[in-house]
């Protein structure tokens, strides 16, 4: 088993395994360390939106950086993620909302995202599942979804398949710089590099304030479920544009016929756990919410539903940056239930930037640094 190696990777999530997969391909060698499978936790267990309306504008560069990898994952990995560019429209309920969307897309556009606003009277034609409460739409036609439990997999095969080292079940007691090496310790030994990424998701917090920066990340579970199958009818990924969480909603339907939701409100996690639980609470909102979205739905039985783990900031952005106080320590974690669509980008970034000490893509508005006023405080 390989102990030493230029770059050792905190987590084996879809940040991880593609920042392990393109720093290969720098010629840099690697360790992966996961404390469980590759893909176990939120990479795996989201919802599989592959969208970028809706972001957080910053983040544009970063999400375009990462469509752009999407459609040539199979070429670069030999795997398939059921990556479908089915297109995402976002529905609004209310008139003024209207104006909101009206106005994203226009910045949006300086970004290189066009987003197509569609009107009352267009929606039915173009979209005739949605429900009569609806008053407008704003459809980005170049994105879409993808199958969560595939994505790092593909990665992670990929990386190995190139020389990398990925060691499952294997949680990181303790990490720490010693001398030039960064050095984890593990029940299945110790592993050494000059360079570490931390890409933990929710447990990522817990290192940075091992090196002595705390961020304020909270665990929490977004609630999920899939119906049986049925026909193929709703062919983009659904969501809603609106200021009330209760709201909030979306849902995808695959080929074979299951439509994928989820959406109202997340409920806590513990990561001492390990794991976060489904609210069966949750399910009447969400029922409420899913029908009044796409009304033939109330036909439909549910046949599972999950929750998963995810790390959310107190701003909402990711912490995605190298370590202003240790040097060749790195960060990726606290994506936000935003990560899957970003994932191979940011494993991109963090390679380009690891290996270079620069990346064409900005990512200032995610330094840790930001949260230093905090930490003095």
């Amino acid at each position: 088993m390989l102990r030493q190696a230029d770059v050792l990777i905190i987590g084996g999530g879809l940040v991880g395994a593609a920042a392990a997969f393109f720093l290969r391909q720098r010629g840099r060698s690697v360790i992966l360390l996961e404390r469980f499978l590759v893909g176990q936790q939120a990479s795996g267990t989201n919802f599989g939106n592959v969208r970028r309306q809706g972001r957080f504008l910053g983040q544009l560069p970063l999400a375009n950086r990462s469509r752009a990898i999407w459609s040539r994952i199979p070429e670069l990995t030999g795997s398939e993620v059921e990556f479908l560019q089915v297109g995402h429209i976002r529905f609004a309920w209310r008139e003024e909302q209207i104006a909101v969307i009206e106005d994203y897309a226009r910045n949006a556009r300086e970004y290189g995202l066009n987003l197509e606003i569609i009107g009352r009277n267009s929606l039915k034609e173009r979209f005739p599942f949605v429900g009569d409460e609806a008053v407008a739409g704003s459809f980005s036609a170049m994105d879409g979804h993808a199958n969560p439990r595939l994505a790092a997999p593909a990665f992670a095969r990929a990386a190995v398949r190139d020389g990398a080292a990925i060691v499952e079940n294997c949680e990181v007691l303790r990490l720490e710089k010693n001398g030039e090496d960064f050095v984890a310790t593990t029940p299945l030994g110790t592993f050494r590099a000059p360079t570490a990424l931390v890409a933990s998701g929710a447990w990522g917090g817990g290192f940075s304030t091992a090196f002595g920066e705390t961020v304020p990340i909270t665990p929490g579970g977004p609630q999920m479920g899939v119906t049986e199958p049925a026909p193929y009818f709703i062919h983009p990924v659904v969501g809603v544009s609106t200021k009330i969480p209760d709201e909030v909603m979306y849902l995808r339907q695959i080929p074979r016929g299951n439509i994928i939701f989820g959406g109202v409100r997340r409920r806590p996690a513990a990561l001492d756990q390990r794991r976060a639980k489904y609210d069966p609470a949750s399910i009447l909102p969400q029922l409420t919410q899913l029908t009044r979205l796409v009304p033939a739905l109330r036909h439909l039985k549910i046949i599972r539903t999950w929750s998963g783990v995810e790390g959310y900031m107190s701003d909402d952005l990711p912490v995605l940056s190298q370590s202003p106080t240790v040097s060749g320590l790195y960060y990726a974690f606290g994506f936000c239930g935003h990560g899957f669509q970003l994932g191979p980008g940011v494993g991109d970034v963090m390679a380009e930037l690891i290996d270079t000490g620069r990346t064409e893509t900005p990512i200032h508005d995610f330094d840790i640094r930001r949260f230093s006023a905090e930490i003095t405080r």
